[in-house]
């Protein structure tokens, strides 16, 4: 299978997401609490539905791996992974800053993601070797030449443990104060990608959360890794760093205390 090939089915699987998802925008959404407390909507269930529809037509041999409908063909080399809204509180405010993640996964890495924004028109897709584009066209993160120059984000400081809020909050020390975003889920990855933000850091991520945003910040020019500079994949506990200069990962991570 082409890599050029996956692109284009990616970039379906997207269309079919958002499809799914905008009539639910703002509306009757069916709000639920899962086991874990976190929320879900008929939105999130009927996008993924609809990507795991078109996966089992197109790449029967493919494993799945979803938020809300679990694993299919988890010993397959190749794993598509699907969180169809990123975001869900986001969503359930009637905040257009939430998005649908793809991702496929090589032997446990990630090689493309999508970060789609549906009600906005927004789409980032990064691809392993490729050049990120942001609705068809290349985007290239920014220079980030001190800490205390940079735009920090991060979903919400409640998500951190108050061992990992420490943490954070030494590092948010080192950045100007009003240049700190809270709230964005994926959102904040695309705009690091395309040069708005410099830094986020985050803890708790999932695999769903966190394959796609791999290849897009990547394919920007930018890093990813886990708290000790580590690269993400299947394995990774879900702490994140998304750096826009690649530069300032050391600068980081002597914030972020890691390994004392």
């Amino acid at each position: 299978m082409t890599l050029a090939a996956d692109i284009a089915l990616a970039h379906r699987l997207a269309d079919a997401a958002g499809a799914a998802i905008r009539p639910y925008w703002r509306g009757d959404i069916g709000l639920e609490s899962k086991e874990d407390a976190t929320p879900v909507t008929l939105a999130d269930r009927a996008a993924e539905a609809a990507m795991r529809q078109i996966l089992s037509a197109e790449r029967p041999a493919d494993g799945i791996i979803g938020e809300e409908y679990g694993n299919e063909r988890p010993g397959a080399a190749r794993q598509w992974v699907l969180d169809p809204i990123d975001g869900t509180t986001s969503f359930v405010a009637g905040r257009p800053i939430f998005g649908t993640l793809i991702s496929l996964m090589q032997d446990g890495w990630p090689i493309l993601g999508v970060i789609n924004q549906p009600i906005g028109g927004e789409r980032w897709i990064g691809a392993a070797g490729e050049t990120t584009l942001f609705n068809g066209r290349p985007v290239r993160a920014r220079p980030c030449p001190d800490l205390s120059e940079a735009v920090l984000g991060t979903t919400s400081p409640h998500a951190f443990s108050a061992h990992e809020g420490e943490h954070f909050l030494n590092l948010a020390t080192k950045v100007a104060q009003r240049r700190i975003v809270y709230g964005g889920d994926c959102y904040n990855y695309g705009l690091v990608a395309s040069g708005h933000i410099d830094i986020v850091v985050e803890a708790g991520l999932k695999l769903h959360d966190l394959a796609a945003l791999v290849p897009v910040i990547e394919g920007a020019g930018g890093m990813m890794t886990d708290w000790n500079g580590e690269p993400l994949n299947a394995d990774s506990e879900g702490h994140v760093i998304a750096l826009g200069d690649p530069a300032r990962l050391e600068d980081v991570m002597e914030a972020l205390a890691c390994g004392h």
